[in-house]
């Protein structure tokens, strides 16, 4: 009795919060692809998941239980708070939490940004529901609770465990739809992977970017809008967005951010007017520097370099926060 109370003292804690997402759905019938997510609560994923207590003490909590594609700022910002609130104690030292797959890179990438302590923060999800045949669910869960308990996690940042990957907000992007391997961090290459609950670590410790905002007081991000460039854009667009309040702009643009020239007169117009733009891609490697075939410097642009659009939205939105300069968050992208 005594070695099994010692046993349990040297646990780690990890407190899980529940979003919802694939992670989290029920299908009517294993054999089809119609499915329901958000159906189940955080305490019935992690009763499912055999093993997973012995791991770690855990706790749990739904904070939300929504499809990933309804995640917004508000949520942002609870998920944040609670976190920071979670981390602060010494009665916690993890989190958990199991998401959507449509939107994890954003939340992931904006939690990375705000949430200061040391203590790891790991992000699951899946691409089959709860109930298919061949659910992922069960093993990311499994995984990601391993390393938020491994004590090499301290220090890293947010991170990301899905398919025995481990990846970083800034590098990962959802790059497909059906299989179970769907994320990848190329060209940044992955941090690590957990192997049936085992970690290994490709980077030194010490490598996560500092996060560089912070939210107090905040019940709200500015609204930032991002435009889809393709052949005959038409500039209407941009125009429509500034009458309707948006407070910045993100191009998705072809190549390496170009846009039409009819797009950038207008664009230059949106700058001159206090409304910040970024030029990000819509290519699936985006790579976008400063004043390559568009003068930056000329139109008060700023580059995404290598972040894709719904990141770059995240980012400006908090950069907006802090200031409107473009000398000012282009200093933000390339550090954060």
């Amino acid at each position: 009795m005594e070695l099994a109370l010692a046993n349990q003292d040297l646990k780690r804690r990890i407190h899980v919060l529940g979003t919802g997402g694939t992670i989290a759905g029920a299908q009517s019938d294993s054999r089809h692809l119609g499915y329901t997510a958000a159906t189940y609560g955080i305490d019935w994923l992690l009763n499912a998941v055999p093993g997973l207590h012995d791991l770690a003490i855990l706790t749990g909590e739904q904070l939300v239980n929504i499809g990933s594609q309804d995640m917004d700022d508000r949520i942002w910002l609870q998920l944040a708070r609670r976190v920071d609130e979670l981390l602060s104690t010494p009665a916690v030292d993890a989190v958990l939490i199991t998401h959507g797959t449509d939107t994890l890179e954003e939340t992931a990438y904006f939690l990375s940004l705000v949430i200061a302590s040391p203590k790891p923060v790991v992000l699951v999800g899946s691409m089959r529901p709860a109930t298919a045949l061949g659910a992922d669910g069960p093993a990311n869960i499994y995984n990601g609770v391993a390393l938020a308990t491994d004590a090499r996690a301290a220090g890293r940042g947010t991170l990301l465990c899905l398919d025995g990957e481990i990846h970083r907000p800034r590098h990962v992007t959802k790059a497909g739809t059906m299989s179970s391997n769907a994320f990848c961090s190329s060209p940044a290459g992955l941090a690590g992977v957990v192997l049936a609950g085992r970690v290994e670590w490709f980077e030194v410790a010490g490598a996560a970017r500092a996060h560089c905002f912070s939210i107090a007081g905040r019940d709200e991000l500015p609204r930032v809008d991002i435009i889809y460039a393709y052949p005959g854009m038409s500039a209407d667009l941009i125009d429509s967005l500034v009458a309707a309040g948006t407070r910045g702009l993100v191009i998705a643009g072809v190549g390496a951010g170009n846009i039409n020239r009819s797009a950038i007169a207008r664009l230059s117009a949106a700058v001159a007017n206090g409304i910040p733009v970024v030029r990000s891609s819509r290519v699936a490697r985006p790579m976008v520097f400063r004043n390559a075939e568009v003068n930056d410097d000329h139109h008060g642009f700023v580059a995404a370099r290598d972040l894709n659009p719904g990141k770059s939205r995240v980012l400006l939105q908090l950069a907006l926060t802090v200031s409107t300069d473009a000398g000012r968050i282009q200093e933000y992208f390339e550090r954060c």
